[in-house]
């Protein structure tokens, strides 16, 4: 059974349209991420879900109960839904302990204090039960936030950009340790965050947003390399556009030369589009004839970033090849792969 469904879901803020017809459903155990820039409505979306926020529209459902319609509003403590803020939003006057424990209900002394020490070994916080808040790091902090809002076992776990502040040398790391631990727990949780980078990481799949709608939903690789426009594959990485006019199902022709797809195009044979070329899909080849040049380079350890000017066209290159300089003559090669013309 699904975790969460959310169906046609409208929501309006002072005579403005926040969410705009959303659809989105959450399996059992999956980590979805809602991305998108501040603003687009990720957060109305999630508060919505955790019965703060109203919707006036559509319908929201966990394991198929009805929290939202036209007819029902559950309140937000009936949900069994936790939630993991950007703040941490510890209660300072009290102990680690009492915060993981704080919405832990109908349990013996005895069975609360070996939940208190399941959530401590989980998040790697043993033996700090009895400090402060003031007293921790800010990724313990969040650590201790994580405990809390697993330790009265939701359905659903709720994360509004909970690693913005935490330092960056620990985030990557931190982000891993706790996908773990859903993973571990089977857990289903919506992350809301506005770096790609976060999404990749830590989430299953990806609902990314524009101005209060989802405009595409799946695996991160598959939005990556099939986005359905240049919102989605822009906001997902940088790419190059080239000019293209279509010459089969499985060739195009463009200014560096004759491109194959792996895939068949949907285009009829003439059509003139735009190509993207992310900049590692693109090759580069020295050549003192070559038709391109390379007019910056830039090391980036294992890779060179390059800039290559062919016609007039300027394209971003991401190279093993270490030793190209700038002024150097090249040819651009882009081996087979699915074509994404817009």
């Amino acid at each position: 059974m699904s975790t969460l469904t959310i169906e046609n879901v409208f929501s309006d803020y002072q005579g403005q349209v926040i969410l705009k017809g959303l659809n989105l459903t959450l399996q059992q155990g999956e980590i979805v991420a809602l991305l998108g820039p501040s603003g687009c409505g990720k957060t109305t979306l999630l508060r919505a879900v955790a019965g703060l926020q109203a919707i006036s529209k559509g319908t929201i459902k966990i394991n198929g109960e009805v929290l939202n319609n036209d007819d029902t509003f559950m309140p937000s403590e009936r949900r069994g839904v936790g939630m993991i803020f950007q703040d941490y939003a510890l209660f300072p006057h009290l102990t680690v302990a009492d915060n993981i424990l704080f919405g832990v209900k109908g349990l013996s002394k005895a069975e609360c204090e070996s939940r208190l020490q399941e959530m401590l070994e989980l998040v790697k916080l043993t033996g700090l039960a009895q400090r402060y808040p003031h007293e921790l790091s800010g990724g313990q902090q969040q650590r201790v936030s994580i405990a809390r809002a697993l330790a009265y076992e939701p359905q659903i776990l709720l994360l509004d950009e909970p690693f913005s502040n935490i330092d960056a040398q620990v985030r990557n790391e931190m982000m891993l340790e706790i996908r773990a631990i859903l993973k571990q727990r089977n857990v289903s949780a919506v992350f809301v965050t506005h770096s790609k980078d976060e999404a990749f990481v830590f989430a299953d799949k990806l609902a990314l947003f524009k101005e209060g709608a989802i405009i595409q939903h799946g695996l991160a690789e598959e939005l990556y390399a099939s986005p359905k426009d240049k919102y989605v594959a822009e906001f997902l990485g940088s790419g190059n556009y080239l000019p293209v006019s279509v010459n089969s199902p499985h060739e195009v022709k463009s200014p560096i030369g004759i491109l194959h797809s792996s895939a068949a195009l949907t285009f009829p044979v003439d059509y003139q589009g735009q190509l993207l070329l992310r900049p590692q899909q693109v090759e580069l080849i020295a050549d003192e004839q070559g038709l391109a040049t390379i007019i910056e380079r830039r090391f980036l350890g294992t890779v060179c970033h390059y800039w290559v000017k062919v016609e007039e066209h300027c394209l971003e290159v991401r190279s093993q090849m270490l030793q190209l300089v700038p002024g150097q003559k090249v040819n651009l090669y882009a081996p087979a792969h699915p074509l994404v013309i817009f």
